[in-house]
């Protein structure tokens, strides 16, 4: 059977950890920061766990 192929688009937004959670950014982060306020800016920076149907789609997705 051939090897699976990594979406790189999704390998860069993305993130797997060691027991298999995947984590991405938060989006509404990127501009028109100054409207926003200091405690919702600082949420927005941790990277989020992704649903667990999602998840196993995306897993599925980059080959692991």
């Amino acid at each position: 059977m051939p090897k699976v192929k990594t979406r790189k688009s999704l390998s860069k937004r993305f993130r797997i950890t060691k027991t298999g959670k995947v984590l991405r950014r938060q989006a509404f982060a990127r501009h028109l920061n100054v409207s926003k306020s200091s405690k919702r800016l600082r949420r927005l920076r941790v990277n989020v766990k992704v649903k667990k149907v999602m998840a196993k789609k995306i897993r599925k997705v980059l080959g692991k």
